[in-house]
């Protein structure tokens, strides 16, 4: 197969990146000044949208945005799944409205379990497979949540805390416990999108893969089952304990999901991947038998590939009764008085 240069390249930067960010590797000071250029670009705009300057609007029904305020993945589409499906468990009608990162198409448009995940990006189909809210893809998540604000009774924006064109009602903050803030840097000399004191604006901070601290909520990812990605039957997870697997991961941070693997007593070949790539037979293939293992989110980019041994590993968000009921509580205070 022939090698990408330009793909390598931006998979070595990406990586050196990484590294700077999360291990404290030397090198990345030149890009201090661009740090500081993005930092007076986001204040700027927050105080663009603070005066009334940038329009923004609540689209009439109470909005509850899940981010974070570092690049890459930490969980929030777990946490929006179990916070749809508590809500459900209540009594309410829950839409979800996303970016619809790697997809085509700009929206709002509708998504369903079935639609294309190239053209609506993967965790848009991931969340309408897993929960029974209504799904709208939409880069303009103001435009989105309108459409949604019809026929739902709350509305969850995945991935929406930077979104300030779209008004909130409650704001929770998801914070990886491992890698935490990195360097504390922003972007491009750091990973943070925004500084660590917008954690002390938001509603509530919830830290997932360790115990947080008294002012924060923690969240673990609970592995329960693989699952056939062309016949959907699901084996224990202890029957997988020994075998050699080629795992696929094309998430923010795939060594978390390796390690999970690991955990379980899997002998992991490791095929880390870039957030959201697009994932055809080439990514999937190999010349031995050993089966592969990938994401869920990775999954819904294969179900139109001919069967073969490929499986995901299925997680849910489990929060400890306490936390989960502080996070219900307030939540459901906020969007009852909306």
């Amino acid at each position: 197969m022939p090698v990408c240069t330009g793909c390598s390249l931006i998979t070595d930067m990406r990586a050196w990146l990484e590294r700077v960010w999360f291990d404290h590797a030397p090198g990345g000071v030149w890009l201090l000044p661009l740090s500081a250029l993005f930092g007076c670009m986001v204040g700027l705009r927050r105080l663009g949208y603070r005066l009334g300057l940038f329009y923004s609007a609540h689209p009439g029904k109470p909005v509850v945005v899940i981010g974070n305020i570092t690049v890459g993945g930490v969980g929030k589409t777990p946490l929006t799944v179990w916070l749809a499906e508590e809500l459900q468990a209540r009594g309410w009608r829950v839409g979800i409205v996303t970016r619809g990162y790697g997809g085509t198409l700009t929206g709002p448009v509708s998504v369903t379990s079935q639609s294309d995940p190239r053209a609506v990006g993967d965790e848009p189909v991931l969340l309408a497979t897993r929960t029974s809210a209504q799904v709208v893809v939409a880069r303009d998540r103001l435009a989105g949540a309108r459409v949604l604000a019809a026929h739902v009774d709350v509305i969850l924006a995945d991935d929406g805390l930077q979104h300030y064109r779209l008004r909130r009602d409650v704001e929770i903050a998801v914070v990886d416990g491992s890698r935490r803030l990195g360097n504390g840097r922003l972007l491009p000399a750091g990973p943070l999108r925004e500084p660590e004191s917008r954690l002390r604006e938001v509603d509530l901070v919830v830290v997932q893969g360790v115990v947080a601290g008294v002012d924060s909520l923690s969240m673990t990812l609970l592995p329960v089952a693989f699952v056939d990605i062309a016949t959907k039957m699901r084996s224990a997870l202890g029957e997988w304990r020994g075998r050699t697997v080629h795992a696929v991961a094309g998430i923010g941070h795939p060594a978390r999901f390796f390690c999970a693997l690991k955990d379980l007593g899997l002998v992991v070949i490791e095929h880390p991947l870039a957030d959201h790539a697009r994932i055809g037979l080439e990514q999937v293939t190999f010349a031995d038998r050993v089966p592969v293992v990938m994401t869920e989110k990775d999954a819904v980019k294969c179900r139109d590939l001919p069967p073969a041994a490929r499986f995901y590993l299925e997680v849910k968000a489990m929060l400890p009764m306490a936390d989960a009921e502080r996070l219900m509580a307030r939540v459901i205070s906020c969007v009852s008085r909306s």
